[in-house]
């Protein structure tokens, strides 16, 4: 028996920029959006033919010469900044859109969640959905009815079952979208980020969920930012940058190639307004970034500010703002809090300073958390920002790193004969097992 469950070979996906591209069916939408923009067409036909020699053909490939194979019951995450190509490599193995060249190959019944409420009605209830979605995978109706009930309290929804989907929020749209895609007893599941969206609580049951599917023997191919989530997950990780494969191999050592790779430049993390992950119940992270006199080359010296930008639209939510600062090996060196208070509705910026002389040089992320009541996570957001901070000369007779995780400057006292003599740390600096002064 054939052990593959996904082949990948050669795969490539150009786009044509500045162009629609051609459907092998068009919708009487298509037609009559090409009924006004034909007058145009032809205007920039014209105009176009006299500039010919200027432009250029503006091709963009998302994806190239991408090869690889996953094999049954593997979990392998995929992981690469945004644009590098992650949802491409899956909407062509969910047979959403075609490549270009090479091909992608898939051996089972496939179960598919590429973003919140994809392949649900919004006109039909919640209940209609989980029976089309299991009719779409070639489930018989009583197949779908033994999962049912399972499905609706998975998700939590036992309450809005018989509601359209449209009046779902998109923290719901999503228990329900995974519930449905775990459940339904597909061979293979494919999964794009939507785990950022919901609470803690249920972020944890669907890992939950993805490790037990992984031990039925089901294969997993799981597209997160989350690296924790995805090294807890994931045996295996395919590395893609600019569309091609940068690596592939273990996940705890791909992982820590590509956030040494990228840590320089995620500095300031920024959310579209649009983009429903970083709202639940009028909540919404704006932006994460760190403030320093110079944020690429901080020392072991320098103190700096994480910076957080919110909203919300409720005047009674009770909301604190939760900092988690991790190596990238995923060792927590501390948690910070802000006061919880009943803010104002509006736009708020919070800022947490971190003192010089504090932290040990090496590479961190930036988890943040909004938490209303102090004990309530309603957003949150792992790896928002990556930093590094840098050692600085010394002049002593040590040049190795410093070991542990911080490296404070701590007063030191000595008594010589009884004569106590009080000293700070700077007069300590130059013995290495010492805490040091810059």
């Amino acid at each position: 028996m054939n052990n593959t469950a996904v082949e990948v070979t050669n795969l490539g996906k150009q786009y044509k920029l500045g162009f629609r591209q051609h459907h092998r069916y068009k919708t009487l939408r298509d037609m009559l959006g090409d009924l006004v923009r034909k007058p145009f067409s032809a205007v920039r036909n014209v105009t176009g033919r006299a500039s010919a020699g200027k432009a250029k053909d503006h091709r963009f490939w998302a994806l190239r010469d991408v090869s690889f194979q996953v094999e049954r019951g593997e979990v392998v995450g995929v992981i690469g900044r945004n644009g590098a190509g992650k949802s491409t490599l899956l909407k062509i193995l969910s047979r959403i859109t075609e490549p270009t060249t090479g091909r992608g190959r898939i051996f089972g019944r496939v179960g598919s969640l590429l973003e919140v409420g994809s392949g649900f009605h919004p006109e039909l209830t919640g209940r209609e959905n989980i029976y089309m979605n299991g009719a779409i995978l070639g489930m018989r109706r009583a197949e779908i009815e033994r999962k049912f009930d399972e499905i609706v309290a998975f998700a939590e929804l036992e309450k809005f079952i018989e509601t359209p989907v449209k009046r779902y929020s998109s923290g719901m749209y999503m228990r329900l979208a995974f519930a449905v895609a775990a459940h339904l007893e597909p061979e293979i599941l494919i999964i794009d980020e939507v785990l950022a969206v919901g609470d803690a609580a249920f972020q944890k049951k669907c890992l939950g969920k993805m490790g037990s599917v992984a031990k039925e023997g089901r294969t997993v191919l799981f597209v997160s930012h989350n690296m924790a989530a995805l090294q807890a997950l994931c045996s295996r990780a395919i590395w893609l940058s600019n569309g091609e494969v940068q690596n592939d191999g273990p996940a705890a050592s791909i992982v820590a190639q590509y956030l040494q790779a990228n840590a320089q430049t995620m500095l300031d993390n920024t959310w579209d307004e649009s983009d429903p992950r970083m709202c639940v119940e009028g909540i919404r992270l704006h932006r994460v970034r760190l403030l320093a006199e110079d944020p690429l080359h901080i020392t072991v010296a320098d103190p700096f500010d994480l910076e957080v930008t919110f909203s919300h639209c409720n005047h009674e939510t009770r909301l604190n703002i939760s900092l988690h600062v991790h190596t990238l090996e995923g060792v927590c060196v501390f948690n910070s809090i802000s006061p919880a208070r009943t803010l104002p509705a509006g736009q708020m910026v919070a800022t947490c300073r971190v003192p010089g002389n504090f932290l040990n040089d090496g590479y961190y992320r930036v988890d943040v958390r909004l938490v209303k009541d102090t004990s309530v996570v309603m957003l949150g957001q792992p790896e928002a920002i990556l930093f590094e901070v840098y050692d600085v000369p010394r002049e002593q007779s040590w040049y190795g790193k410093w070991p542990g995780v911080v490296r404070p400057t701590l007063e030191w006292e000595l008594d010589f004969a009884g004569a106590r003599q009080s000293s700070p740390a700077a007069a300590m600096s130059r013995d290495p097992g010492s805490s040091r002064s810059v």
